[in-house]
């Protein structure tokens, strides 16, 4: 049975609290330049972090994976570097991102684009993943870059599947969930698959931990989707992903179970919804009645329970409790 999610995240980090604070150290060590103009937007990045919740995955799974758990020994450098890795290379994603988006703010804090304009965000992007690789490439971290980047590519072919079928808004659950392996999961799955690679764990046991990150992560991106019919405050509007054409599972489901009439108009609320908030709106109720929602909120479970007989292959640990306790805040949380 999945642990209540009653705990905040400074508890759910007790076993690496230590790593997570020395962590802080070396990310800012190596965003570190001799240009004055980069120097001062790394600054502004390492300013605004976030939850860290990557670098959490990271250590946590690094403590439940090795091969002989020693709970009082630090982890080796490599999980420091794993980390790094992940957040230089993600936070390259999300600095090009809102370029192509046109986005002025990202988590309540102005974007990258809105402060130094479009070629300085596009060149500090392209700055961030270089800096990742050579971080990798200078201690030989060859299996750690390669899970990185494979992860990078596929949140590229995720975002570009994403880009074409919502012209057409004909995906169905199989592409939607081939979107958000891709988009979403495999950052999570690089994350838990890097810990566990940092440690000397077998190539079975890394796997295994990227297919505990990659079922965690469908799960909170299903999370993220029902954010979009409720009214919890999360950093954006109600609706938005409706707004944007995005064919989210509640949303599928419901178009799967409508009336070929039904569906139609529906279908014409969500492509022609600019500047119109009763066709949104609209959209919103016909999902809830339709039981779309009751329908996301099972099959999350469904991933997350997954997720918890993969993790329960591990030794148990206060790491991997951590980390049930971690999937459980994942999903249950309110922004």
């Amino acid at each position: 049975m999945p642990l209540p999610s009653t705990f905040s995240l400074d508890q759910i980090q007790a076993p690496i609290a230590a790593e997570m604070e020395a962590f802080e150290h070396k990310f800012r060590q190596s965003m570190r330049t001799n240009v004055l103009l980069l120097d001062k937007i790394m600054g502004y990045i390492v300013k605004r972090k976030g939850k860290q919740i990557r670098p959490m995955f990271v250590f946590l799974t690094a403590r439940a994976a090795r091969p002989e758990p020693a709970t009082g020994d630090p982890l080796p450098d490599a999980s420091f570097r794993g980390a790094t890795l992940i957040e230089l290379l993600h936070t390259a994603t999300l600095v090009h991102d809102d370029v192509v988006d046109e986005s002025n703010y990202r988590r309540g804090f102005f974007s990258i684009n809105a402060l130094w304009k479009n070629k300085i965000a596009v060149l500090v992007g392209d700055y961030l993943l270089s800096r990742g690789m050579q971080l990798a490439l200078e201690h030989d971290d060859f299996n750690l870059l390669k899970i990185v980047n494979n992860a990078v590519r596929e949140l590229s072919e995720g975002e570009l599947l994403q880009i074409e079928k919502a012209r057409k808004l004909d995906i169905t659950e199989d592409v939607y969930f081939e979107i958000i392996r891709k988009k979403t999961a495999s950052l999570i799955a690089s994350c838990t698959a890097v810990g566990a690679a940092s440690v000397g764990a077998d190539k079975e046991a890394i796997e295994r931990a990227r297919l505990f990150g990659e079922k965690v992560g469908i799960a909170f991106q299903i999370k993220d989707d029902l954010f979009d019919y409720g009214t919890a405050e999360i950093g954006k509007p109600v609706g938005i992903d409706i707004k944007e054409k995005k064919m989210t599972l509640p949303l599928i489901y419901a178009l799967q179970h409508a009336s070929w009439l039904e569906k139609r108009q529906v279908i014409f609320n969500v492509k022609n919804n600019e500047g119109h908030r009763d066709r949104v709106q609209q959209v919103i109720e016909f999902v809830k009645k339709s039981g779309g929602l009751e329908y996301a909120i099972q099959t999350m479970k469904r991933y997350r329970d997954e997720a918890l007989t993969i993790l329960h292959s591990f030794p148990e640990s206060p790491s991997r409790t951590s980390l049930e306790q971690l999937i459980n805040y994942t999903i249950e949380r309110e922004k």
